[in-house]
């Protein structure tokens, strides 16, 4: 069992896609859901770190492994 709702790979897309893909795939899930997110735009830490804050969702990890970004973004209610 994942640790998390949903995946989102957008890997291979660059600022704002990233951010754009997040949105409409938290859109879909309830509060409190796990969205984890892979991406390969080095701009993909800021621009998440940014969203979070802005939409009050919750960052609760971000990482960085073989060149992929990986976040853990936790639906706010």
């Amino acid at each position: 069992m994942s640790d998390n709702d949903q995946e989102l790979d957008a890997r291979g897309l660059n600022c704002p896609l990233p951010i754009l893909r997040a949105k409409k795939t938290l859109n879909g899930m309830g509060a409190g859901a796990l969205l984890k997110i892979i991406a390969t735009d080095p701009g993909s830490v800021k621009d998440f770190q940014a969203f979070a804050t802005q939409t009050g969702n919750e960052l609760m990890s971000s990482s960085e492994e073989n060149g992929e970004f990986h976040f853990l973004l936790k639906k706010g209610g």
